[in-house]
């Protein structure tokens, strides 16, 4: 393990206001996050705060919040978040040494609004080649070393197939003793095994076994009775 919990800590806030008003927010500031497992999934609705969860985390550990590698100090034009610029975390050795030193940091975050952008700076040529094939240039090229690795929603430019593809090097890298940490709707994704599940809401943040989450409840009805699901959606 790299980092081993991550906690904010601010002296006052409104909860009304924003990101203050997220639940999984309250949760953060209230007890941290624990990570457990070489591979951490965010799950939940759109608008629960995985994106603004991950996107903390990815800043907190000096990653650009436009997204790219740990070779990038800060690309984007907008300052740090209100909450990545709190974040602590507790580390284990590997990484101190790495949150210690620039040079010894090593990483990537790869959002799918910024995509583009980030992987333009790399050298990957993103715009001559498919979304989802810039993404899986990323994976093969700059997902290498043992750091941590954020990612929001990476299903949102892949096939089923690379889906799989990503699952391979997401497992590759906890072997080779990095850390990923990725916010997703896929219930593919989140099936690797020994992964640990983190569902927000307005519940705040819960650790949930796979065959318990929702979304692969969702769809595995779905699919089994698509119909079920369009009766009340289709005129």
């Amino acid at each position: 393990m790299i980092i081993e919990r991550a906690y904010a800590h601010v002296a006052s806030y409104d909860e009304s206001e924003w990101p203050w008003s997220v639940p999984c927010v309250r949760g953060l500031l209230a007890d941290g996050v624990r990570f457990s497992a070489p591979v951490t999934f965010i799950v939940g609705e759109n608008g629960s705060g995985k994106s603004t969860l991950v996107e903390a985390l990815a800043e907190g550990f000096g990653l650009d919040s436009w997204g790219g590698s740990h070779d990038w100090r800060y690309a984007s034009p907008r300052a740090k978040s209100v909450l990545g610029e709190r974040i602590r975390f507790d580390a284990a050795e590997r990484g101190r040494r790495m949150l210690g030193s620039w040079s010894a940091r090593k990483g990537f975050f790869l959002r799918a609004e910024t995509a583009f952008d980030a992987l333009d700076r790399e050298g990957l040529a993103p715009h001559s080649v498919s979304h989802g094939e810039g993404f899986l240039a990323a994976f093969r090229g700059k997902f290498l070393q043992p750091g941590l690795y954020v990612l929001d929603e990476p299903e949102a430019a892949l096939s089923f197939a690379s889906c799989l593809e990503l699952l391979g090097h997401l497992d590759q890298l906890a072997k080779q003793g990095a850390q990923v940490i990725c916010a997703t709707h896929s219930p593919l994704l989140t099936a690797l095994p020994g992964a640990d599940i983190i569902e927000v809401g307005d519940h705040g943040l819960r650790r949930v076994a796979w065959q318990e989450l929702a979304l692969v409840d969702h769809w595995r009805r779905y699919l089994a009775d698509p119909h079920a699901y369009l009766r009340h959606i289709l005129g």
